[in-house]
C-alpha cells in the first residue's frame, strides 16, 4: 500500500464514548476512510473522541496502544473506562492509575471547582492560566483536568483529562462524583473554597477579634485556611452543602 494511498477501515465505539459521535455513527459499527498509516490515536481523535476518554483499543480482537498504525480492512472496537471488568491482561492505554484523586479545572469551570472543594477534594483553579499550563500542571502533579474544551484532551501529554457533558455546576458535580466514584471519599469543611487550601480547627478564643458580633455570640467550632488565613465556620451554609451532598445520591 502507497504511503498517501486511500483505505478504509471499521471503527465502533462503546457506552459513553458515543457521546462524541454524531447521530449516524452512535452505536454502530461504521466505515472510516483515511490516507497513509495514521496511528489509532490518530484516527479516534479525528473522529472527535478524546483519547482520555479511552480505556481499551481491540484491533482486528487484538489490544493495542495509542501509537498502534492502523491499515487497510481493520476491524476496530474502541471502549471507555470500565468500572468492573478485569482487563488487567490487556494493554493499557495510560502508564499508572492515579489513587490520590486530585483535579485541575479549565478556566470555565469555577463554580465546580468551588463545588469540589466544598467536598474535600484537592481542585486547583486559576482562571488566568492558559491551556498549556493547565496541562503542565495536569502532568506534573499527576491531577485529573476537567474541561469541556475537547482540543486540550487531545493533547498527546494529557494521560488523566475528562470531558464535561454537562453545562450547569451543580449536573457537572454530580457527574463528576459519579464518573470517579467519589461518594465515599467526600470530607466537607477540610479545603478553602478561595485557594484550595486545608482548613484546620482553631480555638475560637485564638481569632476572636477576627469574628463580628453574631458570629461570635452563635457560633464555637471554627476551622481555618492554612493557605490564605480565612476563617470559616458551621453557619446557614454548612446545612446547604449537606443538602448539596445528599443530592448527589
Amino acid at each position: 500500500m502507497k504511503e498517501n494511498s486511500l483505505s478504509s477501515l471499521e471503527i465502533r465505539f462503546y457506552a459513553e464514548l458515543n457521546d462524541f459521535l454524531p447521530s449516524s455513527k452512535k452505536g454502530r459499527a461504521f466505515l472510516h476512510v483515511f490516507f497513509g498509516k495514521p496511528t489509532v490515536k490518530t484516527v479516534i481523535e479525528e473522529l472527535g473522541v478524546p483519547h482520555t476518554e479511552i480505556d481499551l483499543i481491540l484491533v482486528n480482537g487484538e489490544s493495542v496502544a495509542f501509537d498502534h498504525h492502523v491499515k487497510s480492512n481493520d476491524k476496530i472496537s474502541v471502549y471507555p473506562q470500565f468500572e468492573s471488568l478485569d482487563i488487567s491482561h490487556v494493554t493499557h492505554l495510560r502508564p499508572y492509575a492515579l489513587r490520590l484523586i486530585k483535579f485541575v479545572a479549565d478556566v470555565h469551570l469555577g463554580k465546580l471547582a468551588r463545588y469540589l472543594r466544598m467536598l474535600g477534594f484537592d481542585t486547583f483553579y486559576a482562571p488566568t492560566q492558559a491551556d498549556e499550563e493547565l496541562i503542565d500542571r495536569s502532568v506534573q502533579e499527576q491531577r485529573i483536568l476537567l474541561t469541556r474544551d475537547l482540543g486540550i484532551l487531545k493533547n498527546r501529554r494529557v494521560t488523566h483529562g475528562y470531558f464535561l457533558r454537562h453545562t450547569e455546576p451543580r449536573q457537572q458535580l454530580k457527574e463528576v462524583v459519579r464518573r470517579f466514584d467519589l461518594k465515599g471519599r467526600i470530607l466537607p469543611f477540610t479545603r478553602c473554597l478561595d485557594c484550595n487550601g486545608s482548613l484546620i480547627p482553631i480555638e475560637k478564643a485564638t481569632i476572636d477579634h477576627q469574628l463580628d458580633q453574631d458570629t461570635r455570640r452563635y457560633y464555637e467550632k471554627f476551622f481555618q485556611c492554612t493557605g490564605c488565613q480565612r476563617i470559616y465556620w458551621e453557619g446557614s451554609h454548612h446545612e446547604r452543602m449537606q443538602q448539596l451532598i445528599a443530592s448527589l445520591d
